[in-house]
């Protein structure tokens, strides 16, 4: 975080641990801080907790003594995310929503919201190495701005953030991590899904290589003990096939809409799972060949996240 001293930053504060001791260090660095708490859209009738989140977030402002701001990003997240998301499993693909919720809004609507307000850099609690990187949700953004985004805990240990929560006294010092899909909060995307979309289409609910029950399903009339994985699905006949085996992956995987943060490296690692392993392989074109067979099925709809020595250095969305 070098010359930031006297600089505006505007930091998306979550009412999160993470965020706070990111203002907290910004801070201590010198830098003019504003707390921005990003009011996204919820689900009507669900469970909410943005104003809960919103409140944390405005107390650890007022204990570092920083001005706040609410961004209501409402209308974009609704369109670039949820409209997104739905379409997607109506097609029968399972999409990343995170992944459009940091390009579209944290990343797209409130840089340009902190730049109209006079913001020389905005500032997020993401990680992006260890244990909690969230880099994989990172490919999408556009390179000048990922580039000049701050992560002051970024390469930290989660243990050693909430060392520094207490020891800056913040109020959410002690607060449990987050569980769910961005802005979803508490509310599970199966359960969104189902409210949306309904509950008479497994081919839409489910995913290619999901474990799952075959209790409650339509048209099975009794559940052989499994465990049971989809492998195959058709949307418009409202079916999924299921197989006691996942189906042997193949070592290719092609994807569409990449994004690269340089020119892309023929040799590469991929992921194309949130916390699944990196692979190693090549890169030509829309296609990425792994040296070895793929552990599981490539969801399409999903990203596949290419690195260098740990490094992200582009991705895409497997096709």
């Amino acid at each position: 975080m070098e010359n930031i001293r006297e600089k505006r930053v505007f930091v998306g504060l979550s009412g999160g641990v993470d965020s706070a001791v990111s203002a907290a260090l910004l801070q201590r660095a010198g830098a003019e801080v504003t707390g921005v708490f990003i009011k996204g859209w919820y689900p009507p009738g669900m469970p909410c907790t943005w104003a809960a989140e919103r409140r944390d977030a405005m107390r650890v402002a007022a204990r570092l003594h920083i001005p706040f701001l609410t961004f209501d990003a409402s209308a974009e997240y609704k369109k670039s995310v949820i409209d997104y998301l739905l379409a997607e499993y109506r097609a029968g693909r399972t999409p990343n929503p995170d992944v459009m919720c940091n390009r579209e809004v944290k990343f797209g609507a409130f840089y340009r919201f902190a730049k109209a307000h006079g913001a020389d850099a905005i500032a997020m609690g993401h990680y992006r190495a260890g244990e909690k990187d969230q880099s994989y949700f990172l490919w999408a953004v556009p390179k000048d701005i990922l580039n000049t985004t701050l992560f002051p805990v970024g390469e930290m240990k989660k243990s050693e953030v909430r060392a520094l929560a207490q020891k800056f006294d913040l109020p959410v010092a002690k607060k449990r991590d987050s569980q769910g899909v961005c802005f979803l909060g508490s509310v599970s995307v199966q359960e969104f899904l189902q409210k949306e979309l309904g509950t008479d289409n497994p081919a839409i609910l489910y995913t290619l290589g999901q474990r799952i029950s075959l209790d409650g399903l339509p048209c099975v009339a009794s559940a052989e003990q499994g465990p049971w994985y989809v492998v195959s699905k058709d949307v418009a006949k409202k079916e999924i096939q299921v197989s006691k085996t996942r189906m042997p992956a193949e070592q290719k995987i092609s994807f569409a809409d990449a994004n690269w943060f340089g020119e892309p490296i023929t040799i590469t690692e991929a992921q194309y799972r949130y916390r699944g392993p990196r692979v190693k392989g090549h890169v030509a074109g829309g296609l990425f060949a792994s040296s070895e067979p793929l552990q599981e099925i490539p969801t399409p709809g999903q990203s596949v996240v290419f690195y260098n020595d740990g490094d992200l250095i582009g991705g895409g969305i497997i096709s």
